[in-house]
């Protein structure tokens, strides 16, 4: 059901909209208003009918999702049914908090140092060992920047490149080929977004979730872009990338230059390009290291002993 029980869905449209008069009879929905609210009624009803195509009704919240998507907030919602982005306030070290409202803070020097830094900076280059949390302080950040209305969209890629596995050779279709290189990414969201909203979010590509070559020919406009694991980029691919950002957009690039997958003879973007663009303005580079770690204290001493070995191997 589009309209809901009792008309509920197009009287939340009608409140938001207090210019315009929106009447239904059977299955005929007629909008009176200026050309601008009929555009914006007309759109967000069709995207109740795409959900409802989907999943066979559409909730309430999926309208205030949309309400929101279009900037329009409800002069009379009820405390239970605010809009899906508002502002977080700012409680120091807090970036934001979860859907169980557990807060997501900067926990370690570094990733006080990738928040601050993303503050001052269009690009922003985290680079540091697994663990010491680069990818989900970065995802945090987009979320921030979403909520707040700062961006539009959030775009998330990753190389498809793992050590001994091709995808040619993966079974299923191009999208279960690709999902587990892009699963942590995933989890991070899960945590931060409610999953009903997320798949919402996601369905309606204000959060796009892909490899790095899907990057190639576009230009991310009012986007808040991470590369992941940003060290299996060529650097064909690391330019290509980086020229994919368009007006007020941010990005993000995180990754282990001691971890790299790629074959021998191709040498990571991610090294490269710390001697290419370290005197741009508007580009910066935060390094982590073993202190920044907040997984299993063993995961600090590992990385340590392998640090130490690389050194006597040298």
């Amino acid at each position: 059901m589009v309209i809901g029980l009792d008309d509920k869905n197009l009287a939340q449209i009608d409140r938001a909209f207090p210019d315009a008069r929106i009447t239904a009879r059977g299955s005929e929905i007629k909008i009176h208003g200026s050309a601008t609210d009929v555009d914006e009624v007309s759109g967000i009803l069709n995207e109740m009918i795409s959900i409802a195509r989907r999943r066979g009704s559409v909730s309430a919240a999926d309208v205030t999702t949309l309400l929101a998507l279009n900037e329009r907030v409800e002069g009379s919602v009820s405390d239970s049914k605010k809009t899906e982005f508002p502002a977080e306030p700012d409680y120091g070290d807090i970036i934001l908090h979860t859907h169980a409202g557990e807060a997501i803070t900067a926990k370690t020097p570094g990733q006080r140092d990738i928040v601050n830094a993303s503050q001052k900076n269009d690009i922003l280059f985290a680079i540091g060992p697994a663990g010491t949390g680069k990818t989900y302080t970065s995802v945090a950040l987009a979320v921030k920047a979403l909520k707040e209305r700062k961006v539009k969209k959030i775009i998330l890629a990753r190389p498809a490149v793992e050590a001994g596995e091709n995808l040619g050779f993966l079974p299923g279709d191009l999208k279960e080929k690709i999902d587990p290189y892009l699963r942590p990414l995933y989890d991070a969201l899960e945590e931060m977004i409610e999953y009903d909203r997320l798949e919402f979010l996601l369905a309606k590509n204000t959060i796009e979730i892909a490899p790095l070559a899907y990057m190639r020919g576009r230009t991310l406009n009012n986007a808040f872009v991470i590369l992941d694991e940003a060290q299996n980029a060529t650097n064909t691919q690391m330019k290509m990338f980086l020229t994919r950002i368009g007006f007020n957009s941010r990005a993000i690039i995180t990754g282990d230059i001691t971890q790299t997958d790629l074959p021998r003879k191709q040498q990571s973007g991610l090294i490269q390009i710390q001697s290419i663009l370290q005197k741009i303005e508007g580009i910066t580079f935060v390094y982590l290291d073993q202190k920044d770690v907040v997984r299993h204290k063993l995961v600090r001493d590992i990385i340590d002993a392998y640090e130490k070995f690389e050194d006597k191997k040298k």
